[in-house]
């Protein structure tokens, strides 16, 4: 007699329910002193993510990215956004959930935010800014080679 095995596989789910600007500051604490500078400025970027789990299937990631022009010790401008999406993941747990959530997610998210970024710059009458790509598994890589590290 044999006995048969049912293995229930479960399907693997990943939709983009909505992307969404959550924050957004533009500041010009120079005033029109800005308008006049000519030099090429510093420009420095802080980059985040924020994960949320709003129930078992759905998750909410933030990219957080903060951008600062800076010439002489001096703030041109400093942009911030929170450049948020909502994930549904089915199927995808552990270790490959995490991965989705800290790479994937934020690599959708990531043109999003620079289009934002680059719009307000470009309102407030300051040149366009193409941020350059980001290797979000890269990223990731390291803050896990960082947890080992630092539980070693």
């Amino acid at each position: 007699m044999t006995e048969e095995v049912k293995t229930e596989q479960v399907e693997q789910q990943f939709l983009i329910q909505r992307i969404y600007t959550k924050d957004l500051s533009l500041e010009n604490p120079m005033g029109p002193e800005a308008f006049t500078i000519t030099d090429q400025p510093t420009i420095n970027q802080d980059l985040a993510s924020e994960i949320n789990k709003i129930n078992d299937e759905l998750y909410e990631t933030t990219l957080k990215l903060t951008i600062t022009a800076s010439l002489d010790e001096k703030t041109i401008f400093l942009v911030e956004i929170q450049q948020a999406g909502l994930f549904a993941i089915k199927g995808i747990e552990g270790d490959n959930l995490s991965r989705v959530l800290n790479t994937v997610c934020p690599q959708i998210l990531f043109p999003y935010a620079r289009e934002t970024i680059d719009s307000a710059l470009t309102k407030a009458t300051f040149p366009p800014l193409m941020l350059p790509p980001i290797n979000f598994d890269a990223l990731y890589a390291q803050a896990l080679e960082e947890q080992k590290n630092k539980a070693h």
